[in-house]
């Protein structure tokens, strides 16, 4: 098993997520959210990043490189869940999901922000925000832009042609909150979060990559409420298992780095295809349980 998209196909979501394993789950309401979101709330540009910088300058190319990578993922994925969300707002139900929302949007911009302040700071990219997110966009592969120029941006413009319509809601959601931020963002915060640690590097990047995940934990869990609230439609919960059918593929190879091809065996700042894919499957199968869905089988 050497991907995701390997562990989908042969994983078995009963023995890995199976409900005796799992702790006794209440979600959260979007109005308890947005009241978490207010006790939360952090200023990005208050993040010191000069150690950072001096960091930076000392590492290694080898290292620089591997970093780049995974830094430029999230970067140009903040950038994309921030311009990809004005359909989701217009279609909240009541004012206290709107609100929370709202806030989600203000997060992905502001992590966005955080993004264009390392790239200008600390790895001194000159030029524009744009000039920095398109330099950063080198350092990307075409699964990842099938996932984030593609399926986002496709399921997005069904969205916003039409906020009324639930099934499109539930795609959606499938895809940004499932997919892309609690299957892809989380497995990459938490390794790189690790790989900074152990290196004692990057103190401010770290500290705001925590803020960062703790803001995630904050949408994953509003798209686990909702798709758990819609789950019993037996229509839209096919819905989610298509979405999730289709955008698999492309999430796996997201995870893959530059000069891999998904199936092959790899290490990523010294952790394990293995081991990273692993923590994906799991992180995913799990919500799902809680959602009341299995993992769909996913043809290679």
């Amino acid at each position: 098993m050497s991907s995701l998209l390997d562990l989908t196909v042969q994983g078995d979501v009963a023995t890995i997520a199976d409900e005796s394993q799992l702790p006794q789950v209440t979600l959260m309401t979007p109005l308890q959210l947005y009241r978490l979101w207010e006790r939360q709330n952090w200023a990005s540009h208050e993040i010191d990043l000069d150690q950072d910088r001096r960091d930076w300058e000392a590492m290694d190319e080898e290292l620089r490189d591997e970093m780049a990578w995974g830094l430029s993922a999230f970067f140009v994925g903040e950038e994309r869940v921030t311009n990809q969300f004005s359909g989701l707002v217009l279609s909240a139900e009541d004012k206290h999901e709107e609100a929370f929302l709202l806030t989600q949007q203000v997060d992905e911009a502001r992590h966005a922000q955080h993004f264009n302040r390392l790239y200008e700071e600390v790895f001194r990219y000159d030029g524009s925000f744009e000039d920095r997110l398109e330099r950063a966009r080198h350092d990307l592969t075409a699964d990842y832009f099938k996932l984030f120029d593609g399926y986002l941006v496709d399921a997005h413009q069904k969205l916003l042609s039409d906020p009324s319509d639930i099934a499109a809601k539930v795609e959606f959601v499938t895809l940004y909150h499932m997919v892309i931020e609690g299957t892809l963002a989380l497995t990459g915060q938490y390794f790189q979060t690790d790989n900074m640690e152990k290196r004692g590097i990057f103190p401010g990047h770290l500290r705001a990559f925590n803020l960062i995940s703790q803001d995630e934990h904050r949408h994953v869990a509003y798209g686990t409420w909702f798709l758990q609230q819609k789950a019993s439609d037996p229509e839209l919960a096919r819905r989610m298992q298509d979405t999730l059918t289709e955008t698999l593929p492309s999430a796996a190879g997201v995870l893959v780095p530059r000069g891999y091809q998904l199936g092959d065996e790899y290490e990523y700042l010294g952790y394990s295809s293995q081991s990273m894919n692993e923590f994906a499957f799991t992180a995913l199968s799990r919500r799902l349980k809680v959602i009341g869905l299995g993992l769909p089988a996913v043809a290679g």
